[in-house]
């Protein structure tokens, strides 16, 4: 066996370890959103002396949760092929993904979101992502706004409004009617606004 074989072994038990705790954590902040370090040790079903190695604070328990929140935005961009799509078709699609990503992580983002804005910041990848996508639509003539920073903040800005609606709101007629889900109906609201607020072509 050669002598980077048991490293390696370590390496590969933290990495699932991270994973299920942060996978318990999820769990058990949807249930109790003051959940502790103590409380997802249980739910992992690993030793407390093994959460506190990994994450030495709740603080740093979220930081990672929101560091896995952005990883799945970034995987939400690919899937949406911002970079290839046509765009206002990558627009919606990538809608669409973040509204399944809200509704999935709805605890988790509250938690990690920014208590001035109450929405979890993109980091730098993802702000590249958005910004293309905008450019994209821009040079396609599909929106006249020309400051991607600007159309960036009023697209998160309406995420953020629309996944507050209450699903009975008059607004959603398709949510309440069932036509295209829940996720369906708001990414087709948001996308409708958007296009409009940046200088958009009814579609």
């Amino acid at each position: 066996m050669s002598a980077d074989v048991e490293p390696r072994r370590v390496r590969a038990d933290a990495q699932r370890s991270t994973a299920r705790i942060l996978e318990a954590a999820e769990e058990a902040l949807a249930a109790d959103p003051n959940a502790t370090l103590e409380r997802i040790a249980d739910v992992a079903g690993l030793a407390r002396a093994t959460v506190h190695r990994r994450f030495s604070s709740r603080k740093a328990l979220l930081e990672a949760l929101t560091e896995l929140l952005h990883e799945r935005y970034l995987h939400a961009i690919e899937q949406a092929r911002v970079a290839t799509a046509p765009p206002v078709a990558a627009l919606h699609r990538l809608t669409e993904l973040l509204f399944e990503l809200k509704v999935s992580n709805r605890v988790a983002m509250e938690l990690t979101a920014d208590p001035q804005t109450e929405m979890t910041p993109p980091n730098d990848d993802v702000v590249a992502g958005l910004d293309l996508l905008f450019t994209r639509l821009r040079d396609a003539g599909e929106i006249t706004a020309t400051d991607t920073a600007w159309c960036r903040g009023i697209y998160l800005a309406v995420v953020h409004e629309v996944a507050r609606l209450p699903v009975e709101s008059p607004d959603l007629p398709s949510a309440a009617e069932g036509t295209l889900g829940e996720a369906g109906a708001r990414a087709d609201l948001t996308f409708k606004t958007v296009l409009a607020a940046l200088g958009g072509r009814p579609q």
